[in-house]
């Protein structure tokens, strides 16, 4: 596989075989590459697990049709796949990734993280890509000669969509990471993968659940055109039509997306994986046409759906669960699990605190907090 991976990949995508390694040196595999052993790892993780009961934009007790974290990673990573092949950048790198970017989210979406971060300000901070990091370096406990997962240096460093993120990371000694100008191409392939999969699914959610009209969508360049393009029949059922233009607008913009990059990658001159993280600016990019009918579309999904009446009062009350959560614990840290309480004397309250409520579902949340809150309700 390594072999095939020198014969096959571009000049500048990484290489399982020149992997900078892991923290605890361990035996290779004999028949995975390094990459894919990492993503094994995510996928095996509890973490990975819990992000089918974390909120994409609704609450999981909205319904199930709509996106979790973990259909959306699944998502992406089919997007991301099918541009890291065409790019000739490690598929399995960038599966990797993709699968670990949302692990660090925390329950009922941005809401979440918004008000965590708020209640962590002045303890640290909060940033689910960092959060992430910690995650599979420390919170996951699988192994006995360490904590974390244990992942490759290139899968970690993947995680930071922007160096500031990987300066972070080392003034909280979450390194060691050297400092880039910008990310691996295999990251680059995942932070737009991750765009174009969540800004063309909520529009799916938005439709389906009635919060965004597609009249008004049709006003939409972006979204008129493609419709117009492909032609769809009034006759068909609503449900259907519907994703026939969203897979023909994932369609047209991983296509402009492919075509500007591989301009970008050629002027660049870049001849490794090194050279792809000292070039200063993101070589993937969407041609200026598309870019700027792209950024009509998501203002639209920003005032119609994320600002929609039912999604603030959604995160509205998002807030409050978990700032109500923190504060029962921060004045009773004993009510925390075994697990927790064994690390508040070294990692303090706060860091501890944080920690259990990003890593809860919104269905967890939701009983914690009737445990706390609701008289009649077993604890």
């Amino acid at each position: 596989m390594e072999k095939e991976e020198r014969r096959t990949l571009a000049p500048y995508a990484n290489r399982s075989a020149e992997s900078r390694g892991r923290l605890y040196p361990e035996p290779e595999h004999p028949y995975r590459t390094a990459f894919q052993r990492d993503r094994d790892r995510i996928i095996h993780s509890s973490a990975f697990r819990r992000l089918e009961y974390k909120t994409q934009v609704f609450v999981n007790h909205e319904g199930d049709y709509y996106r979790t974290r973990l259909t959306h990673s699944l998502e992406a990573s089919q997007i991301a796949r099918v541009l890291a092949k065409t790019l000739g950048l490690n598929a399995d790198l960038v599966e990797t990734i993709t699968l670990a970017h949302d692990l660090g989210h925390t329950p009922f979406g941005h809401a979440g993280e918004d008000e965590l971060r708020e209640l962590m300000k002045d303890h640290g901070g909060f940033d689910h890509n960092l959060q992430s990091l910690r995650i599979v370096d420390y919170l996951e406990e699988r192994y006995p000669g360490f904590r974390g997962l244990n992942l490759t240096y290139e899968s970690r460093v993947g995680l930071f969509k922007h160096p500031e993120l990987a300066a972070e990371a080392r003034a909280r000694g979450m390194g060691p990471f050297e400092p880039f100008k910008s990310p691996s191409l295999e990251s680059q392939v995942v932070d737009i993968a991750d765009e174009i999969a969540y800004d063309n699914h909520d529009i799916d959610d938005g439709l389906a659940s009635g919060l965004l009209d597609e009249r008004e969508l049709d006003r939409v360049e972006l979204w008129r055109s493609v419709k117009k393009k492909i032609g769809i029949s009034s006759s068909l059922k609503a449900e259907v039509r519907r994703y026939q233009v969203i897979r023909s607008l994932i369609n047209l913009e991983v296509t402009d997306l492919l075509l500007q990059s591989q301009k970008n990658i050629r002027r660049s001159g870049i001849r490794s994986a090194g050279e792809a993280m000292q070039a200063g600016r993101f070589l993937l990019s969407f041609g200026a046409p598309v870019k700027a009918r792209r950024e009509e579309l998501r203002n639209f999904l920003k005032e119609k759906l994320y600002r929609h009446y039912r999604v603030v009062r959604m995160s509205d009350k998002a807030r409050r669960f978990i700032r109500a959560l923190f504060q029962v614990y921060l004045a009773r840290p004993e009510q925390l699990p075994p697990g927790s309480q064994k690390r508040l004397k070294k990692e303090g309250a706060h860091r501890v605190i944080c920690d259990y409520i990003a890593g809860m579902t919104d269905r967890y949340a939701q009983g914690e907090y009737k445990k706390f809150f609701e008289p009649f309700e077993k604890v």
